[in-house]
């Protein structure tokens, strides 16, 4: 596999200290989803490192910041040692029932923003509990031998999401690339593109990649 310039070493663990400052000079506001191909709370990311992208990310608040994790353990030990402006918006991953666990270290941040990402959904996620959440995100897997989602599934959160009232995006249904069509992220027969603010869609956010690794 070929990797870009930008990513010498793949998806090998890489700190870039030296792309830790881009934001800083971006003046047009963006939403920037952090380390889309990486997390940021990774085992081997030392806690000075985290604390300095916060630190980043609060001296730019004309920015939006997503920051999504599988490490939620992590990020609740963490959190009283990390600023948390308005602006950085917290999430955890939750492709299964065996990971709604994940939910309970979120709620235990301060971030005025927490949300769920069921991306990819691989399985029912039934009787969630939302207490302190404010968006959940899903969408399918749609990599070639990608595993099929049930359109009930999505249903499923969807509803979930409307009885405790907080914001449902739907990103896509999943399949194989080939055999997607035009309609892949309709639902009941419209597009779900709930934002917890109005700041733009998760599709067109900028990606700022302090480090990357194999998720």
């Amino acid at each position: 596999m070929r990797f870009p310039k930008a990513f010498p070493r793949g998806f090998a663990l890489t700190l870039r200290p030296e792309a830790l400052d881009i934001p800083l000079h971006w003046k047009r506001p963006r939403v920037i989803f952090v380390n889309s191909m990486s997390d940021l709370f990774h085992k081997d990311v030392p806690d000075e490192y985290i604390q300095l992208v916060f630190d980043v990310m609060r001296r730019t608040p004309h920015h939006v910041y997503q920051v999504l994790t599988k490490r939620a353990e992590r990020v609740a030990r963490m959190a009283r040692t990390l600023p948390w402006p308005p602006h950085v918006w917290m999430g955890v991953s939750v492709e299964s029932p065996a990971f709604s666990w994940r939910i309970d270290y979120l709620r235990r941040t301060p971030a005025s923003i927490r949300f769920i990402s069921a991306e990819p959904l691989l399985a029912p996620i039934p009787n969630l509990d939302l207490t302190g959440i404010h968006w959940l995100i899903a969408g399918g897997e749609s990599q070639s031998g990608c595993r099929p989602a049930d359109n009930a599934w999505f249903r499923d959160l969807r509803d979930q999401c409307k009885r405790a009232r907080i914001k449902f995006f739907l990103k896509q249904l999943g399949g194989h690339p080939a055999k997607r069509g035009s309609d892949e992220a309709v639902l009941d027969g419209r597009r779900w593109t709930q934002m917890p603010l109005s700041v733009g869609a998760p599709k067109c956010r900028q990606s700022h990649p302090v480090f990357d690794e194999s998720r």
